[in-house]
C-alpha cells in the first residue's frame, strides 16, 4: 500500500513581516520569469504575501491550509489582466516555500 504523503509544517514564524517580504519579491520574480512581465504581477504578489504573512502571524505553519487560505482570499482578486488565476499562485506560493525548505516537491521528501 502507498503511504501518504505527510503534511508539511512550516518553522514557527519568528519575524512574518521579513518572511512576507521574502514571498512577494519571490513571486514576483517568478510571476515575471513564468510568461511575462506585467504590472498586475506587482499587484498579484502583494496581495499573495499579505494573505500569508497574515495566516502565519495568526499561528498558521500548515502548507494546505496557507496553500488554501491564498486559493479561497484570491477569489475577490481581478485576475481578468493577467495569465494567472487564483490557483496557479497558491501552487506558486507552495512551491517556493517547500523549495526554500529545501523539500523536494515531487515527493515530500
Amino acid at each position: 500500500m502507498v503511504e501518504p504523503i505527510p503534511n508539511i509544517t512550516l518553522p514557527p514564524a519568528h519575524n512574518p513581516v521579513q518572511e512576507g517580504e521574502w514571498l512577494q519579491t519571490a513571486l514576483l520574480n517568478w510571476l515575471d520569469t513564468e510568461f511575462l512581465p506585467e504590472q498586475v504581477n506587482q499587484q498579484i504578489a502583494k496581495r499573495a504575501a499579505q494573505i500569508f504573512m497574515r495566516q502565519r502571524m495568526e499561528g498558521e505553519n500548515d502548507l494546505i491550509s496557507l496553500t488554501m487560505a491564498i486559493v479561497t482570499e484570491m477569489e475577490a482578486f481581478d485576475f481578468s489582466n493577467s495569465f494567472y488565476g487564483q490557483f496557479a499562485i497558491a501552487n506558486a506560493v507552495s512551491d517556493l516555500l517547500l523549495d526554500s525548505l529545501g523539500i523536494d516537491r515531487c515527493c515530500g521528501q
